[in-house]
């Protein structure tokens, strides 16, 4: 298929590209720039690009097109919270509105990037299938359920949109994060032997390796239609539901010098919840979840120490609202995000 993918110089996009590329699909990618030099280690190779600002793209853009895997977004909870208006616009608006365009032109198939952190304050301990309520707490999580709703309404006989809802993301990607909890708290056990979970330790947390997500997109864009039509999908596995305190005793075996320090002086945090990852694994039965929190905690210290992570880097160039404001400082971003010319 020819396949444009949103976002590739994030995070996700930039493992998620080899994925779908290895497995015979034409691949371009649309992304502004936001965090194409945010990079550990050798500079990853992109598929050919549109540099085109979410909120700027045209059906013209999208002509041609099989599919469209729509990752690009301001994927960060303190960001959302400092610019909701922004993060609305950005997550909700635009999102909602590429898929419309997308299915003027033709787009048959369109594979969004949702979280499982739209269960938020979920107040059970039990596991959340797809149908438990959505009680989102941050504009990120808002702005995904809107999303989600605006897609089955443009479902129809031509164009199948598929929600895939994202555990929280770990693992090393050249296009670092340091701000999500598995990859920030390996990041200080290897900086500081000291691993600070901020938290009390006790909410709930599903995550799932940035590879895993991949192979499972890949897998919904190949999936038949009827398998995944106007549906949405916990991506992750049940093995990797687990509380924060037990994250930080992952990554304390992996770096057995550090100490664990739960400082609780975030105080509660109000989004807590497991997450039943049945549905996915009979629509897509060749997908599974393969990474352990283990796995990836070793393999976040041997990247860490083979590429030679900086506390400065850590802080500020693989932090999503460091580097972002650092790049409004510098003059490179305007105060909507968008790259000056």
């Amino acid at each position: 298929m020819r396949v444009l993918l949103t976002g590739h110089q994030g995070y996700l996009g930039t493992v998620m590209t080899p994925v779908l590329t290895g497995a015979g699909h034409e691949v371009t990618g649309l992304d502004s720039g936001l965090f194409s030099d945010a990079v550990l280690g050798p500079r990853p190779d992109d598929p050919p690009t549109l540099a085109v600002d979410l909120r700027d793209v045209t059906e013209a853009d999208l002509a041609g097109f099989d599919a469209v895997v729509h990752l690009a977004a301001l994927s960060n909870d303190p960001l959302g919270s400092l610019a909701p208006e922004l993060t609305y616009d950005i997550n909700h608006h635009a999102a909602s509105r590429l898929a419309r365009l997308a299915r003027e032109a033709g787009v048959r198939r369109f594979l969004y990037a949702s979280t499982c952190s739209v269960y938020g304050a979920s107040g059970t301990d039990d596991v959340l299938g797809e149908d438990a309520p959505m009680r989102p707490v941050t504009p990120y999580a808002e702005s995904k359920v809107r999303v989600e709703d605006d897609l089955v309404d443009l479902a129809d006989d031509d164009f199948t949109p598929v929600m895939l809802r994202n555990a929280t993301a770990f693992g090393f990607s050249p296009r670092l994060r340091s701000d999500i909890v598995l990859n920030n708290l390996t990041a200080h056990a290897v900086l500081s032997d000291r691993i600070l979970v901020m938290s009390d330790g006790t909410p709930w947390r599903p995550l799932v390796h940035a590879a895993d997500i991949a192979t499972a997109f890949l897998a919904a864009l190949e999936a038949p239609r009827d398998a995944v039509h106007a549906q949405a999908f916990n991506i992750g596995s049940d093995a990797n539901n687990v509380r924060v305190s037990q994250v930080a005793e992952a990554v304390a075996e992996a770096v057995p010098s550090a100490t664990v320090e739960i400082t609780g002086e975030a105080g509660g945090d109000p989004r807590s919840y497991r997450v039943d990852f049945a549905k996915v694994t009979a629509a897509l039965p060749d997908w599974r979840a393969a990474w352990s929190i283990a796995d990836g905690a070793a393999e976040l210290v041997g990247a860490y120490r083979r590429l030679g992570l900086t506390s400065e880097a850590f802080e500020r160039t693989f932090t999503r609202l460091a580097w972002l404001r650092d790049r409004q400082d510098r003059g490179e971003l305007d105060q909507q995000m968008r790259v000056r010319a």
